[in-house]
């Protein structure tokens, strides 16, 4: 274990650019993820570790000294409290920091089944929710376009807990190539003429969804892709939901349907 104690280290400098620049990151090709169950989660998956990076708490902490001693054959650097906060991707630090490679981008592929399309959702922790929620859901791929925070940035990854290893995520998408032949429906939420209230709608075949940026909505670009609209119920004296949530609330409703669709097959007549 290497431990340190001057900022002007290169070491240190590496580290605190992979935590506040999208540009260090690309030119590094790594970013960092931040707190003991990510890194757990990153470990579960087979995701390969580069470095670990550890604080004086984090030592005293057992849960993150049993991840050091499961990564026994990683490099480990250990600053100190105030060197770690220095380098530390959110205000609150956890103690542990784990450096990975950036990932290569998925093949280009014809998609088949459900999948998510993110246009221009800026805010790291709505896109980490996101990207979780769509995990847990049981998606596959996760199509982000150029105005889309990076997926891989530790603010993002930290608010995806995970979601980020099970996915297919696809970034600086071209929305328009990328749906040009996608054989199932594409839906967006909204209001307007011919908008489907969510509970209404059959949602057992494979969907597009269609979500975007925290207030302005889909662009009319991505809007136009689209070959239904769905609006969630809200008796609620509320004008909408975050994204986040209206991601949520969809993908689990067509999760609902699915299950009960092949109960119902599989029901004894």
């Amino acid at each position: 274990m290497k431990t340190i104690t001057s900022r002007d280290n290169p070491a240190v400098k590496r580290l605190h650019g992979l935590a506040t620049s999208a540009r260090d990151r690309r030119q590094h090709g790594q970013t960092l993820l931040d707190g003991p169950h990510l890194v757990a989660a990153a470990l579960d998956l087979g995701w390969p570790l580069r470095e670990l990076v550890v604080s004086d708490r984090g030592l005293a902490t057992i849960e993150i000294a049993s991840l050091i001693e499961r990564c026994a054959a990683l490099p480990v650097t250990h600053l100190t409290g105030p060197l770690f906060a220095h380098v530390s991707p959110v205000d609150s630090p956890s103690g542990l920091l784990a450096v990975i490679d950036l990932p290569a981008p998925p093949a280009a592929q014809r998609f088949s089944e459900s999948l998510l399309v993110l246009d221009g959702v800026q805010d790291a922790g709505n896109l980490g929710t996101i990207l979780r929620t769509a995990a847990a859901a049981g998606l596959g791929d996760v199509l982000l376009t150029a105005g889309c925070a990076q997926a891989w940035s530790p603010r993002v990854l930290r608010a995806g807990m995970g979601g980020h290893f099970r996915l297919r995520i696809h970034e600086q998408v071209d929305v328009g190539r990328a749906l040009r032949d996608y054989p199932h429906r594409i839906l967006a939420t909204g209001l307007g003429a011919g908008a489907r209230e969510l509970y209404d709608a059959d949602l057992c075949a494979p969907v597009a969804w269609l979500f975007g940026a925290e207030g302005r909505g889909v662009s009319p670009e991505a809007a136009a892709l689209a070959t239904g609209t769905i609006v969630i119920p809200m008796p609620g004296a509320v004008e909408s939901l975050n994204v986040a949530a209206a991601a949520a609330v969809c993908l689990f409703e067509q999760l609902r349907q699915r299950r009960a669709a092949a109960k119902d097959v599989y029901r004894p007549r």
